[in-house]
């Protein structure tokens, strides 16, 4: 492996050119995955990468392409979805007094989480006042749902009902109807640096906070904690459990599901 120096030299560079801070990831996972990428690459170290990624604007996009975990499905965890049409959007519609329900997919990648949200709010919750804003540290995810377009393989765990309602049929495979999609705004949103909305009824964050480190992980919470109302849901991913979500200001609402107190 090589040597500690050179990967700090490296993050770095990368946090001067692009103003992604790699020193939030934890780093055995962050270094394996970019030393097989540069690998790949043809490039020998870290500091040559560095440099590629300096002077050329393509390697510099492909990097941040790849370093981003873009990882995501529909209906990831169903039961926990189901959770959420059943007791979460009842509990938020119920608490909000008539007014709009405002939602944030943090680290939304290409776009399937936002979209099952929407598909819910649209089958179950007809006529409802909702806005969803979607949001992703990679451009390239965020380019790729706005397009709404995915292979046919993306839909296995999509209700045929929603298929029927929400999907069109195109040579690259479905794309989603522009009636759901007019919901949800899609925009750059880098966690470990940018503003946090606030008063947010609900914050769909799952999958990613597994890779950051012990201490950026609780500066997420209390920043998402910040960013919602009292009474709004944190909705997180199935390894990621909140130890000690008092000290955040939240409360367990159902698994993997966190109200701020």
């Amino acid at each position: 492996m090589r040597n500690i120096d050179e990967y700090g030299e490296f993050c770095r560079t990368v946090h001067s050119v692009t103003g992604v801070d790699l020193s939030g990831y934890k780093e055995r996972q962050m270094r394996r995955r970019l030393e097989s990428l540069f690998s790949r690459k043809g490039y020998a170290s870290f500091m040559a990468y560095a440099e590629a990624i300096r002077n050329d604007a393509v390697a510099r996009a492909e990097f941040l392409d790849k370093m981003t975990i873009n990882v995501s499905e529909f209906f990831r965890n169903p039961g926990r979805w189901s959770v959420l049409e059943q007791r979460v959007v009842p509990e938020l519609l119920a608490s909000s007094h008539g007014g709009p329900v405002t939602a944030w997919s943090a680290a939304c990648s290409t776009g399937e989480e936002p979209y099952t949200l929407a598909m819910i709010m649209e089958d179950g919750f007809r006529g409802t006042n909702y806005s969803i804003t979607a949001t992703d540290i990679d451009e390239q995810a965020i380019s790729r749902a706005i397009k709404a377009q995915y292979p046919v393989t993306a839909l296995q765990q999509i209700p045929e009902r929603y298929r029927a309602r929400f999907l069109m049929n195109v040579p690259q495979g479905v794309e989603i109807n522009p009636d759901l999609r007019r919901h949800i705004e899609f925009k750059r949103h880098d966690l470990l640096r940018d503003p946090y909305p606030r008063n947010i009824d609900l914050i769909i964050c799952r999958n990613v906070m597994i890779y950051f480190t012990d201490d950026v992980k609780e500066r997420l919470y209390r920043n998402f904690s910040e960013a919602l109302r009292p009474g709004g849901i944190l909705f997180v991913g199935s390894t990621e459990q909140m130890f000690r979500a008092k000290e955040y200001g939240f409360k367990v609402f159902d698994s993997f599901l966190y109200q701020r107190v």
